[in-house]
């Protein structure tokens, strides 16, 4: 399914390879030979998104773009499965195993490979060839990689990243920041009140 939002549609090359049940939305362009499979969602909020060729998106995978961060993925990537991604730029033949999280502002260099459940967080930037171990926590830059088992030290590097200041431009101290986060955040999302079916 295709949609028209905020005005865009997406582009997509006519080798690419896209599900009827897969969802498209915005300012997205998939390049040449890219696969996007069943369940897919890759939507443009307010920022775009580009595949370049051979990518290939897994079932249920959701990237998502933002006004403050754009999404690029590079040549012969690979999103698996239950995968999500937001607001991240994507280096060339990554792998992104099944149920991987990459956050707002995270940058992720070539060859690099994210393992099952890992997790890249918010403004932490992979060098190439890094490998984060089956459900780690990459955080950082300077990067650190995390076993899960690792909270304290997670919370200590993650903190100063700032993810309600950064994503929702809302102090963490604010007394009551989950009704000024939905609140702000749904007036965001019902902009796809707007969105108009393409195909």
């Amino acid at each position: 399914m295709l949609f028209e939002h905020l005005g865009a549609r997406p582009r997509i090359d006519p080798t690419a390879v896209i599900a009827e049940t897969a969802v498209i939305s915005g300012d997205v362009e998939i390049g040449p030979d890219c696969q996007v499979l069943h369940g897919a969602v890759i939507t443009a909020e307010g920022g775009p998104i580009t595949l370049a060729a051979c990518v290939i998106v897994m079932e249920n995978a959701v990237i998502r773009a933002t006004s403050a961060d754009a999404v690029h993925i590079g040549d012969h990537t690979l999103i698996g499965p239950g995968a999500t991604l937001s607001g991240a730029v994507i280096g060339s033949e990554v792998f992104l195993a099944t149920g991987t999280r990459v956050f707002n502002g995270a940058r992720i260099g070539d060859r690099c490979e994210v393992r099952i459940g890992a997790i890249v967080h918010l403004r932490t930037t992979l060098p190439p060839e890094t490998v984060v171990p089956i459900a780690w926590i990459a955080v950082g830059h300077p990067l650190g990689l995390y076993s899960p088992d690792r909270h304290d030290e997670i919370w200590a590097a993650q903190k100063e990243l700032d993810f309600p200041g950064y994503v929702f431009g809302l102090d963490r101290d604010t007394p009551d920041l989950m009704v000024q986060l939905t609140e702000r955040y749904g007036r965001s999302l019902s902009r796809h009140r707007q969105d108009r079916r393409i195909d």
